[in-house]
């Protein structure tokens, strides 16, 4: 079940590092679960709940950059803070590079590592939304009947009744109420929030 109270990942194989984020970030009301190795993380059970990832680079076995490509394969979106005591340039342009949202120098100050939570959940709460807004739509687009997925597409590509009718061989009084039953199974309340909503779908018009 989907929660909105956010949760911070750890994965850092020093203990009292481990042990001082956990302290930090409880001391601020965030829920914090930490781990000494990716496989650890992976293993765990995780919230359907917003969130991200404070990932130590140099990790045993695996290096953290290595583990944040591997993480959309894993099907996991979790924004990540890279956290190291050995950064250099070129690691920290590959992080950011692969969608890093920070990229923290150790000793950091502790207000730098807050920003980037928030900043990284904030990331992931807008994600969410896209996701879920966009698993809306398409629920909604399933449920049009072929010729009305057909209309839309014609529609949103900039097509007039008229053009539609001889595209489809259908008349103009049928291109209306296809258009009807469209914007309401849509739930658009207008020509441009159907055409928005075309894009998010990624409709493209059918060849005539």
């Amino acid at each position: 079940m989907a929660t909105e109270q956010p949760v911070v990942y750890v994965v850092d194989d020093d203990l009292a590092m481990r042990e001082a984020l956990q302290d930090l970030l409880a001391s601020v009301g965030m829920e914090v679960r930490v781990f000494g190795s990716t496989q650890e993380f992976m293993q765990a059970q995780r919230p359907d709940a917003p969130g991200c990832l404070v990932l130590d680079v140099r990790l045993p076995r695996a290096s953290g950059l290595s583990f944040q490509e591997d993480l959309p394969r894993a099907g996991i979106d979790l924004p990540v803070i890279f956290i190291t005591g050995h950064g250099d340039i070129p690691m920290t342009v590959r992080a950011m590079k692969a969608g890093a949202v920070e990229f923290l120098s150790k000793p950091f100050r502790d207000q730098e590592l807050l920003d980037a939570i928030d900043a990284a959940v904030e990331r992931h709460r807008g994600k969410r939304r896209e996701t879920t807004h966009a698993a809306h739509l398409r629920q909604r687009f399933a449920a049009l009947t072929p010729r009305e997925r057909e209309v839309m597409a014609l529609v949103s590509a900039g097509r007039v009744n008229k053009q539609i009718a001889a595209d489809l061989g259908i008349s103009e009084a049928t291109v209306k109420v296809h258009r009807g039953q469209i914007m309401r199974k849509m739930q658009a309340k207008s020509l441009a929030q159907l055409v928005r909503i075309a894009d998010t779908l990624g409709l493209s018009a059918p060849t005539p």
